[in-house]
């Protein structure tokens, strides 16, 4: 049994440096493991590592639970609580409608019901049912982001088609604040925005303890993600405020390890607030004075020493695509470039470009020899419009192939690299070269 709050320690106080890449894995690190180990990290307390965590409370009434994990680390979770303890489980809380802290309830009803049990109660805030009936309805398009995100490494938590649909939806929800007790546990449930609209973060004054679910995942928080709805980065940082302002001596995550000691606590969440409060506001304040999308996107940054922190840095989401969807909340889709207003067909645009240039070929050759210089921006806009002027031709698509895995390789955020690599088959497979 791994000593987390030890190992979660010598990160913060230590700081070891960053992982390797990890290559094709889903790795974020040595904070986010999944082993489906647990851990008891306070007495009675303990913590199940999966994806998400399941964090797990014996009330002295029955065991309550933060989170489920994923559809298929269900059982395995169920498994390893079993081990630890026997009691019923009176209560499941969802921190938020994710489907890695969800899709596993289903393992814990039928846990009840092989026992001769009751059903656990489950509780969160009002809106997971609207997100799950907005999964419903988007399920393929789900497949396809998470396909591209993840890189078919199976973490998505549904079938060929996308997320499950035999939701376990909630028969207790609350709107701003939930008061339980349940034994000897007094919870106080908090509604906050952050990286959706549904979270909730819980109190336990009793033991001075917070559940933060995904408010710190031990990486950049995940504020911008480019292929999903809006996240809410000021709210966020506002929740962090308001979680310091209590003073935890506890605070367990669903993704990374559990931190302990007041003053570790207060510099982590304070860490993380400047890093979203910082960001907002020079977003805003270029906003307020003018400024185009490109120009902010270009500009505005993160301080080198936060991102350096261990549980700051930007291996999964990243400060560019931050910037982008506090432009989208604030000031829509509209990006200050007239041409982009009602533009032309990116393939229209290609065929005009290559056919100015001399064609396809010249683009081609300029994009590796830009990639060649290592500028991967650039190669990788011309020679998406060399394959846009011509899908067919297959000199584009090996060296689309090409630059895109090396971009990827040189890219920090799985967001990034996933999309990337993902651009990198397409045209692989195009040639037969995969």
């Amino acid at each position: 049994m791994a000593d987390l709050l030890e190992l979660s320690r010598r990160m913060i106080d230590e700081d070891p440096g960053p992982p390797e890449d990890p290559g094709e894995r889903v790795d974020l690190g040595p904070a986010n493991r999944v082993t489906l180990e647990l851990s008891e990290v306070d007495d009675g307390v303990a913590v199940v590592e999966a994806f998400s965590h399941v964090v797990a409370f014996d009330s002295g009434d029955g065991l309550v639970l933060f989170d489920t994990s994923l559809g298929p680390f269900g059982p395995g979770v169920v498994k390893a609580l079993r081990g630890w303890r026997t009691d019923p489980v009176h209560t499941l809380v969802y921190t938020h409608g994710h489907v890695d802290h969800v899709g596993g309830a289903g393992a814990f009803m039928t846990d009840a019901e092989e026992r001769g049990g009751v059903r656990p109660s489950v509780v969160g805030h009002e809106a997971i049912g609207s997100r799950f009936d907005r999964y419903d309805l988007t399920n393929g398009y789900n497949a396809v982001i998470n396909q591209r995100q993840f890189g078919g490494t199976g973490l998505t938590g549904g079938d060929a088609r996308g997320f499950p649909h035999d939701w376990v939806r909630p028969d207790v929800t609350y709107r701003d604040r939930l008061d339980l007790q349940i034994g000897s546990l007094d919870l106080q449930l908090h509604h906050s925005r952050g990286e959706t609209d549904d979270h909730t973060w819980t109190w336990i004054p009793s033991r001075r303890t917070v559940c933060v679910g995904d408010l710190l995942i031990w990486v950049f928080p995940n504020a911008g993600n480019p292929q999903k709805v809006q996240r809410y980065p000021l709210e966020w940082a506002q929740a962090l405020r308001e979680i310091a302002s209590l003073e935890p001596e506890l605070l367990l995550p669903a993704h990374g390890l559990p931190i302990g000691g007041r003053d570790r606590i207060q510099m982590v969440l304070d860490d993380v607030a400047r890093a979203l409060e910082g960001i907002v506001s020079d977003t805003l304040a270029m906003m307020n004075a003018g400024a185009t999308l490109d120009e902010i996107v270009h500009t505005v940054s993160v301080p080198a020493d936060l991102l350096a922190k261990p549980y700051l840095r930007p291996t999964y989401d990243e400060p560019e695509f931050v910037v982008r969807n506090i432009w989208r909340m604030y000031g829509g889709w509209y990006d200050g470039n007239p041409a982009r207003l009602k533009p032309p067909s990116d393939s229209a645009i290609a065929r005009e470009t290559a056919a100015l240039v001399g064609g396809v070929g010249v683009l081609v050759d300029r994009a590796l020899e830009l990639g060649e210089l290592g500028d991967h921006r650039l190669a990788c806009h011309l020679i998406e419009l060399a394959v846009q002027a011509d899908p067919d031709d297959l000199a584009a698509h090996r060296a689309r192939a090409e630059l895109y895995t090396r971009r990827r390789a040189d890219e920090a955020s799985l967001m990034s690299k996933g999309i990337y690599g993902w651009a990198a088959r397409q045209s692989a497979e195009r040639t037969g070269d995969t």
